[in-house]
């Protein structure tokens, strides 16, 4: 029975975006990167630990610097629970209850961003999180799905770029800056 429910949501959660029903907010998709956000970086140290110095973040799964990020995941998770649940087929509410969920979940999506890292790239994804380190987790949560819309918003345009298909609410799908930051 694991195994078929866990067949059935990745089914559910590898829709074709034409077969999707609903969008998420910006703030939704915050939820949903921060919870892809710690396995994404655990795989990336994993993939790019030769090519990393000892001292990077990324070569480090156990420290306090991915345990912050572990902990806003956590928090994240119903969130981002209930917008995969809006933007699937209404059979996968209940086999997202299962504590399956999240690790089939984070299984789909880590594969399809680092099989998009190639080995020159380790060292441009360490400077990146070494600069994004000093932030809280929400925001560098922000800054991927800011730029994730953005992305989709250029696709949109016409432009070549490679964006995962993430129906993302609002007519340019970028959230909008707080006032104090324009």
């Amino acid at each position: 029975m694991r195994a078929a429910g866990a067949l059935a949501l990745a089914a559910l959660l590898t829709m074709p975006a034409a077969a999707q029903r609903g969008c998420v907010t910006p703030a939704e998709t915050e939820s949903l990167a921060l919870v892809a956000l710690p396995e994404v970086m655990r795989e990336a140290g994993r993939v790019c630990a030769a090519r990393l110095p000892a001292a990077s973040l990324l070569r480090r799964p156990d420290g306090p610097f991915m345990a912050k990020f572990q902990a806003e995941a956590d928090r994240a998770w119903p969130a981002a629970r209930g917008a995969i649940a809006r933007i699937t087929d209404p059979s996968a509410a209940m086999l997202l209850q299962s504590d399956y969920a999240r690790p089939l979940l984070t299984a789909l999506v880590v594969p399809q961003i680092m099989g998009r890292v190639e080995p020159g790239d380790c060292a441009t994804i360490d400077r990146l999180v070494t600069l994004l380190s000093p932030l809280p987790p929400r925001n560098v949560a922000g800054v991927v799905a800011t730029t994730l819309g953005w992305l989709k918003a250029e696709r949109a345009r016409g432009k070549r770029v490679e964006v995962p298909d993430l129906p993302i609410c609002g007519p340019s799908a970028t959230p909008a800056l707080p006032a104090a930051a324009k």
